[in-house]
């Protein structure tokens, strides 16, 4: 569905690229539905449709003196949506992946030396997990050892869901490179696995 152009769309660019608010906020609001919309049929959640609009518009405010070679403005913007919501599909498939509950690793246990080294594993892991920030602890153990969703978490603590997604992203980083340090390499491979 397409949107109606702006009749002189180069030269509302033009304002834009030295700070002009108010034709910024045209353009905004001209384009915000048609973006949001188009988000949402990729990624399927309101909250992550609307990242990607915020993303796409905060990206276009940064661009300033660039905004004057851009010829269609709604092509870039769609484009730039669709190039962002991949983007977060992506990561979100990183983060589903990463939330595997840690009870999986008992099905890695096959014989006495596995055993050892899982139960070795576990004890770093907890180590690491007692280093966290009190926030960031309480996050990854809701949904690692609960098994929450974030939205779930996010009510539950009272936060954003984006600020339990990144409480989480720094968890998950600050455990991966702390398990890196203080296991050796078979023991990695399989935590990075699950991490």
């Amino acid at each position: 569905m397409a949107v109606k152009s702006f009749v002189n769309e180069s030269e509302l660019l033009k304002q834009i690229a030295i700070g002009d608010q108010r034709a910024f906020k045209l353009v905004f609001d001209h384009y915000r539905p048609q973006i949001y919309t188009f988000s949402l049929k990729y990624l399927k959640s309101e909250l992550q449709a609307e990242e990607v609009v915020q993303e796409v518009f905060l990206k276009l405010w940064k661009l300033e003196d660039r905004l004057t070679t851009i010829k269609d403005l709604e092509n870039y913007l769609l484009t730039l949506s669709r190039n962002k919501s991949f983007d977060m599909l992506r990561r979100m498939k990183l983060e589903a992946r990463s939330m595997e509950p840690l009870g999986d690793w008992d099905r890695l246990t096959n014989d006495t030396e596995e055993e050892v080294l899982l139960n070795d594993t576990r004890k770093v892991l907890n180590d690491g997990i007692a280093l966290l920030p009190p926030q960031q602890k309480q996050v990854y153990q809701l949904c690692h050892q609960e098994g929450l969703k974030y939205d779930e978490v996010a009510a539950k603590l009272k936060l954003s869901p984006q600020t339990v997604q990144r409480h989480m992203k720094l968890a998950l980083h600050f455990l991966r490179d702390y398990l890196s340090k203080h296991t050796d390499v078979a023991a990695m491979l399989v935590i990075l696995k699950l991490l």
